[in-house]
């Protein structure tokens, strides 16, 4: 008989091997990653596509077909270039969604695009906490301002997946539900979380962003900031105490978001 994984499980203790081999080398003896990209993009994304997709149907021949981390730096780097969106950001949510939804993809490589697509929707936010009081160098509202709006109308999408998607995969949905909120999916939120925190103890990476995102869940500004005080305090260098609050956890929820990748990586 076959034991069913924990549906908390992540890489290192649940989901067997493929899984495990999955999220360290990006694939399980597939196709490089360019190819699968160009596939589901063809297959769920129309004419005209975004300028973005053009890397994805660059010539085989490209000395970096088979060299999947230099690719996805590269693809990532056209979406959000160091971490500033442009007027062309927007336009490239479509591919990243599309990405997202789709199994031909590997758990790592779905996991990233959801990170992705929260570094688009919350870039506002996190370089005002960063750069607070000043403002952001290289801010462009309007094109910031497009690409939150291009995530947050394939939000509910995406979470529809949830039920579907690997444990890894819905800590990254996780962040996108708090980022735009619903009636419908802040509820549903909690007991799907409350697994993984008594899954993941409080001082750990997984288990430390799982109880920020319960509390940002909650929608209550003072617990909001006592946790962004708590948790910075503990493992997370801070941001202005001036700043908006929004602002502040949403920093603190990239950063934390970053740091469950890295234990997932290792694992």
């Amino acid at each position: 008989m076959t034991s069913t994984p924990s549906p908390y499980a992540t890489p290192d203790d649940g989901g067997g091997a493929d899984l495990q081999e999955a999220w360290r080398t990006g694939r399980v003896f597939g196709p490089p990653v360019r190819l699968v990209y160009r596939d589901v993009v063809a297959d769920r994304v129309p004419i005209p596509r975004p300028p973005q997709a053009a890397l994805l149907f660059a010539p085989s021949a490209d000395p970096y077909w088979h060299d999947d981390g230099r690719f996805l730096g590269d693809f990532y780097s056209e979406v959000l270039h160091q971490d500033t969106c442009d007027p062309y950001t927007a336009g490239a949510v479509p591919l990243l969604a599309a990405l997202a939804v789709d199994d031909r993809v590997p758990p790592r490589q779905r996991f990233q695009v959801v990170g992705l697509l929260f570094a688009v929707a919350t870039v506002t936010e996190r370089h005002r906490a960063q750069c607070w009081p000043d403002t952001p160098p290289h801010a462009d509202p309007d094109s910031e301002y497009r690409a939150g709006e291009a995530v947050r109308c394939r939000t509910a999408d995406l979470l529809a997946r949830w039920a579907d998607e690997c444990p890894a995969v819905r800590l990254a949905l996780a962040a996108l539900a708090v980022v735009h909120p619903t009636a419908r999916t802040l509820p549903a939120l909690t007991p799907r979380l409350q697994g993984f925190a008594d899954h993941h103890p409080l001082g750990t990476d997984i288990g430390d962003y799982v109880r920020f995102v319960l509390v940002l869940a909650a929608c209550d500004d003072t617990g909001t900031l006592d946790a962004v005080e708590s948790f910075t305090q503990a493992r997370w260098r801070g941001t202005a105490r001036g700043a908006p609050v929004r602002a502040r956890a949403l920093h603190l929820l990239g950063r934390m978001l970053d740091g469950v990748e890295t234990v997932l990586a290792k694992s």
